[in-house]
């Protein structure tokens, strides 16, 4: 049975002013590179070392990464030699198309699959984990989707609470216990009442994590093994709440909650407040898995669907009108 039944009225595809909201709230990242990039190649130059230097120099700052400027770069100077790019103006369009190609093979519809789809949200405290699961909520709910939660962040005070006012908002049920309780067992309890209820989709919250906190990466794994009891292909979706800010450290938390629990997806959040919004494509080039969400502000409808092409033109836009 497909999980989505209807259309949202609420979605942005085609809707007038979506890229504009986009570009305004990408506008640090917009900044650190379309506009720092239209200064070098809005006037019309000849492509040379230094053109190529100070466009380089322009992309690290922007905190895209060294392998992935790499990357970009001999892709320019491969279409520079090929005469395929001819002067400066030129290079700002192969850079669109360029950037357009990394950032695709990471825009992949959220996963269709029976009921209940159990997703476990992952990442450290401060990424936006709890909010990023309060506005998937709204998100679901808003396509016809049965949504249940459980409160699975035992660790942080009031996480319980967040949620469930989240949860209120989106007409959806809790399932948690007092702070301290096992997670798993809340985990566990959540997915027999999910089956029970006929939910579309069980959103499981967790304590937020740094890769140094043995004991909390070890639940993790115990998570997993209780939730496949009831459903051996539990959980569905392993999705990692990425704080764009923090530039090319996101690849590091990816890097060991990868490896303790098999990420199968992400959302980067956090993008409306920081130049370093270049991460997204070192993110993509790096590891190629699902973008599903990014997060723009602190609005609900500001939780979005990753969209590569808005995203580009959000930050450089065609034309060269940066």
């Amino acid at each position: 049975m497909a999980l989505f039944r209807r259309a949202s009225p609420k979605d942005g595809g085609g809707k007038p002013g979506v890229l504009a909201r986009l570009t305004e709230r990408l506008a640090n990242t917009r900044q650190a590179l379309g506009q720092n990039l239209a200064q070098l190649l809005r006037v019309r130059r000849p492509v040379d070392a230094a053109l190529l230097e100070e466009i380089e120099t322009t992309l690290i700052t922007a905190d895209l990464g060294f392998e992935t400027v790499s990357v970009i770069m001999d892709e320019v100077n491969r279409r520079v030699s090929r005469r395929e790019i001819g002067d400066s103006v030129a290079v700002y369009a192969a850079l669109r198309t360029i950037l357009l190609d990394i950032l695709t093979p990471c825009a992949k519809p959220w996963p269709q699959g029976a009921p209940p789809q159990v997703v476990l949200m992952v990442g450290v405290n401060g990424a936006g984990k709890t909010t990023t699961i309060g506005k998937m909520i709204l998100y679901f709910r808003e396509r016809g989707l049965r949504v249940l939660v459980a409160a699975g962040d035992t660790f942080r005070a009031a996480a319980i609470e967040q949620l469930t006012t989240w949860a209120e908002r989106g007409e959806a049920s809790v399932i948690s216990q007092p702070r301290g309780a096992d997670a798993a067992a809340v985990a566990h309890d959540a997915l027999q009442a999910a089956q029970a209820r006929s939910a579309d989709i069980l959103l499981i919250d967790t304590a937020g994590r740094l890769h140094t906190q043995s004991g909390l990466m070890d639940e993790l794994g115990k998570i997993r093994r209780v939730l496949a009891r009831l459903d051996p292909a539990a959980p569905h979706e392993v999705i990692l709440v990425l704080d764009g800010g923090i530039g090319q450290n996101a690849l590091a938390q990816l890097e060991h909650f990868h490896k303790a629990i098999g990420v199968t997806g992400l959302c980067v959040t956090k993008l409306d407040g920081t130049a370093r919004g270049g991460v997204l494509f070192a993110i993509a080039k790096k590891t190629g898995l699902p973008i599903y969400f990014l997060g723009v502000g602190e609005g609900e409808e500001d939780l979005r669907p990753f969209d590569p092409e808005a995203f580009v033109d959000a930050i450089l836009p065609a034309g060269n009108d940066a």
